[in-house]
């Protein structure tokens, strides 16, 4: 593995070389910046492209459907078809509509999911920046693409993307607060922000397994994923996009690439909340034996980001959609305590003067309590509320 990083190091030091022997300074930084932005837009082109057919197959096979079969060896040209298609269709703009914003949101949208890459460890010292506050990072980038689809809602002057839009605020934001604070449960229990030391922190022990923060703190990596569900506004929290109530939500007005490029951001951010959902409870690229062979960390960093977003996928073609009261009270109601609660947990044990594995122990089996409580206080809701309505038919 350090083979592979001091090889592409001293490629780019060739080319950085050769570069500034020929052009001045200013042109040589330039030229760098545009090409790994090209780069990584292909990279992210080529994964999302594969990821759609992927998704078309699994909910084909839940549906008792074939999915995509025709264009290419087994569909897999399917999704290139229709990114064509998407390139060649009109682009139109609303008459009426903010056209600085409307045609700004959709980059907005993209740039800094792409961004968010950098601070991502794939394994050991392959990172584009490790940053001391790479978790602050990533929530300060969220919040750009909250704007943007805001910004999409608002410019398309459309009553149906304007209700879109209100929705993004509503729903967006109440579930930033306990991803948020599931994500500081493991900032707490490794004691950095930065990506590298959370991965590097779950390490040690049996096969390097015992201290994934999902054997820690489990209730901590199930509230962070149910909130990264609504963060990605996909089912059973589409609300934003519900076409039976507002007609694709938000993004309603926009055609041909402008929407292409609020789906490509919307498979982006599938990847990296799995990858950052792997690298934060999932041990990141720690796996057996990746001490003695470190080129396994890719590979086991990979396999854990793949998990997770199949299960997203898996989650799509299984689950109905929400009501709006539903999706907002499961938010402040049940997620935002339960995560100030492990919280709370997880500062008072770190602090107490027992052996790791101790205060591993005394953390799971709290955390197993609260979660069983808390499907206890849903299933009653949800008896109670069925037996009002069965009431209610009656008389």
């Amino acid at each position: 593995m350090h083979f592979v990083s001091d090889l592409f190091r001293n490629i780019g030091l060739w080319f950085h070389g050769w570069l500034s022997g020929l052009l001045p300074g200013w042109a040589v930084t330039l030229i760098e910046y545009v090409l790994g932005v090209l780069i990584l837009l292909t990279g992210a082109l080529v994964t999302v492209l594969l990821l759609i057919w992927v998704e078309r197959k699994i909910i084909s096979r839940l549906q008792d459907r074939i999915g995509p079969n025709r264009v290419g060896p087994w569909g897999l040209l399917q999704t290139v078809a229709d990114a064509l298609k998407l390139l060649t269709k009109e682009d139109i703009i609303p008459e009426g509509a903010e056209k600085v914003s409307f045609n700004l949101a959709p980059i907005l949208v993209v740039f800094p999911t792409i961004m968010v890459l950098g601070v991502i460890p794939f394994s050991r010292g392959i990172i584009g920046a490790d940053l001391n506050i790479g978790v602050l990072y990533i929530v300060a980038l969220g919040s750009i693409g909250v704007m943007a689809t805001l910004m999409a809602g608002w410019s398309s002057n459309n009553k149906y993307a304007l209700l879109g839009g209100f929705r993004v605020v509503a729903q967006l934001l109440s579930y930033e607060v306990p991803m948020v604070l599931a994500m500081l449960s493991a900032v707490l229990l490794a004691g950095t922000m930065s990506m590298q030391g959370l991965v590097e922190a779950q390490g040690g022990g049996f096969l390097n397994i015992p201290y994934w923060r999902i054997f820690v703190i489990p209730l901590g990596f199930l509230i962070y994923f149910i909130a990264a569900l609504a963060e990605l506004e996909r089912t059973p929290f589409d609300l934003l996009e519900a076409e039976s109530e507002i007609v694709a939500g938000f993004f309603i007005e926009y055609s041909g690439m402008k929407f292409a490029w609020f789906f490509l951001a919307s498979y982006i951010n599938t990847i990296l909340l799995g990858a950052i959902a792997a690298t934060l409870f999932l041990g990141g690229w720690q796996g057996p034996f990746v001490e003695h062979v470190p080129v396994l960390g890719v590979f086991y960093f990979a396999g854990k980001t793949l998990l997770m977003t199949i299960l997203i996928f898996w989650i799509r073609g299984t689950f109905p959609r929400l009501r709006i009261d539903q999706l907002m009270g499961l938010a402040w109601k049940i997620l935002v305590p339960l995560a100030l609660i492990v919280l709370l947990l997880v500062a008072i044990v770190i602090k107490l003067p027992v052996p790791p594995l101790a205060r591993q122990a005394v953390l799971f089996v709290s955390n197993i309590i609260l979660l069983l409580g808390a499907l206890g206080y849903i299933g009653r809701h949800l008896r109670l509320t069925a037996e009002r309505q069965k009431l209610g038919g009656r008389l």
